[in-house]
């Protein structure tokens, strides 16, 4: 039998010279094709990203589906004139005075921001923009089968809400058209398993204009599958000897200014609750947290700890806020308000390598149980250029060391990722790839000496003298909320068995039928099993689709003959219909999925 052909990779912008002028130049000319297009239409920046590129227009008619089709096909014929790229520097006068005879306001504002040289990128001799490139030679090298234009946006001019709202096209762009469809081919796949649609389907979670964006409302059925992922880390921790604690959800601003979030976060946190307009003024009151770790080192605080003691462990799900822009909030991934599966180890510095090894212990068996087996690890530390990080060079040296080594004991593929460190310290990340070959970030593990110090975190040591403990930021989920997004497009909605949060439906053919299911549901909670009775007097055909739609693992369907026997007819969602089976039989083995967190009913 031959092996089915790897799927078509597709590179990201940052792989790929080539691309990166491709999509950059494809951003130009999209923007000339639209300003052709349309009267009174003005461009703002275009950039490449990893995925396309995009431009944002101060437009006066919002950009309609039907106008992305004028748009692509006049780039297409631009792209088809063999037009050069050239590039031209000018003074900063020069470059007013051509800006202001346009009349191109938004361009002004860039312009101001420059350093010089100032560089032009003509388009032929028909249109020009503020860049700094890099753009392809010609147009000819960029195939105009293999660009297109997918969704229209709203974003904030400079992504500032009190600034104009402008229109942003997003387009992509690659070098061959066989690139093109697989890329549309799988923004098929990832509309199918978008777990915003699948979410509410599913009967998951919810949005509510009234509550506000970026704040998921967790329903029922949501409610047992964020409590069935909490229980099982909970008992992984107890296990490695994790302490829960609960903190609360708002604290003084002081805490913050002390830990550096105040200070380095600031614009990313809720806005500062005062009892007067003084108090406001002078920065004194409370604010929402963006971390639980400040909280945990008040509780480590509390005792003067020995060497005994450590390592301390404390986890809790924390829920954090984080004042995310409108623009930047997508579904359960990025969210105002989510919950990090948070822990804080305090540990001697001699206990520091081996107690980084446990957590990527927990870490990796986390993603082994849930069946997230692409993945790489990222080394986060210091970039050349952070200019918000806290603590001493050395304090950083040491820690940066620390998961160096653990990562050579381990031997893990990594890379690393220069300016990706929290400010506070470096970090080791993990890296989900998912069907799709989109990345995202899920566990965590940082190594910090600089909050212990902030905090002035002492330890008695073997000697009777007073030390500095180091602290370990962990969590495997990251957030539950983004969690539960990732699993949902990861699975399609067809949970495992031990996850679904109904995970047997029994489906009586006939009211006759109705008492046995009920007594079958009966057993079957006994044991641990989540299983409920399709109890509304419809049809079979339609009880099976209501099943489906909603992706019961396994529907029973239970009739006179079945009841005879002792039995169900199975239907499974990963196993397909394996036909009859004992009553009897499937309590024990949907007791055995439940106990084994297996993803099937049936080994």
């Amino acid at each position: 039998m031959s092996t089915p052909p790897a799927p078509l990779h597709l590179p990201r912008t940052s792989e790929s010279d080539q691309l990166l002028r491709i999509r950059h130049s494809c951003s130009h000319v999209m923007a000339m094709a639209v300003q052709r297009l349309f009267k009174n239409v003005q461009v703002t920046i275009g950039p490449w990203t990893e995925t396309g590129f995009y431009y944002d227009f101060d437009a006066p008619k919002p950009f309609t589906p039907r106008d992305l089709r004028k748009i692509r096909n006049v780039m297409q014929n631009v792209l088809r004139q063999n037009l050069p790229f050239r590039r031209e520097e000018v003074s900063r006068q020069e470059a007013q005075q051509r800006i202001e005879a346009i009349g191109e306001s938004y361009k002004l504002e860039i312009l101001a921001d420059l350093h010089e040289p100032i560089t032009l990128y003509h388009l032929g001799d028909q249109w020009w923009d503020l860049c700094a490139g890099p753009h392809v030679a010609n147009t000819a090298e960029i195939n105009p089968d293999a660009v297109d234009l997918e969704t229209v946006a709203g974003a904030y001019w400079r992504g500032d809400e009190t600034k104009a709202q402008l229109q942003r096209i997003y387009g992509t762009a690659f070098e061959t058209p066989e690139q093109l469809a697989e890329h549309k081919r799988r923004r098929e796949e990832a509309q199918r398993r978008d777990h915003r649609r699948l979410g509410r389907e599913l009967g998951l979670f919810l949005f509510s204009d009234s509550v506000g964006p970026g704040l998921p409302l967790w329903t029922p059925r949501g409610t047992q599958l964020r409590s069935l992922l909490e229980d099982y880390l909970r008992q992984q921790q107890q296990q490695r000897g994790y302490q829960p604690v609960v903190t609360p959800h708002i604290a003084r601003v002081d805490l913050f200014r002390t830990s550096g979030h105040w200070q380095n976060y600031k614009d990313d946190m809720f806005p500062l609750m005062a009892e007067n307009d003084s108090r406001r003024t002078a920065e004194e009151g409370f604010v929402m947290k963006p971390m639980n770790c400040p909280f945990h080192v008040q509780i480590y605080k509390a005792e003067l700890r020995s060497y005994r003691d450590l390592p301390y462990r404390l986890a809790e799900f924390g829920t954090v806020y984080r004042y995310e822009q409108s623009g930047e909030l997508g579904g359960l991934t990025r969210v105002r308000g989510f919950t990090v599966d948070d822990s804080h180890i305090f540990v001697t510095p001699e206990q520091l390598d081996e107690e980084f090894l446990h957590v990527v212990d927990l870490i990796l068996t986390v993603f082994k149980d849930l069946e997230l087996h692409r993945f790489k690890a990222r080394l986060s530390f210091r970039g050349p250029q952070n200019n918000k990080l806290i603590g001493r060079p050395e304090a950083w040296d040491q820690a940066e060391a620390a998961i160096r080594r653990a990562v050579d004991r381990l031997g893990m593929d990594s890379v690393e990722g220069p300016g990706e460190a929290a400010f506070y310290g470096p970090k080791l990340d993990f890296l989900f790839s998912d069907a799709l070959e989109r990345e995202w970030q899920l566990g965590t593990v940082q190594v910090d000496y600089n909050l212990p110090e902030r905090f002035d975190l002492q330890y008695v040591a073997p000697d009777g003298s007073r030390q500095r403990p180091v602290m370990l930021h962990r969590a495997p989920f990251g957030s539950l909320e983004r969690l539960i997004g990732i699993l949902i497009e990861e699975y399609g909605g067809d949970l495992p068995f031990w996850l679904a949060p109904e995970q047997i439906r029994i489906l009586p053919v006939t009211t006759t039928a109705l008492p046995a299911a009920q007594q079958l549901v009966t057993r079957l909670c006994s044991h641990g099993v989540r299983a409920a009775v399709a109890d509304t007097g419809e049809r079979l055909g339609k009880l099976i689709r209501n099943g489906e739609t909603r992706k019961i693992p396994v529907l029973a369907i239970l009739g006179e003959q079945e009841m005879e026997a002792g039995s169900v007819n199975l239907r499974t969602r990963r196993q397909g219909n394996p036909g009859a089976m004992a009553q009897t039989r499937l309590v024990e083995a949907a007791r055995e999925a439940v106990a084994g967190r297996r993803a099937t009913l049936i080994p």
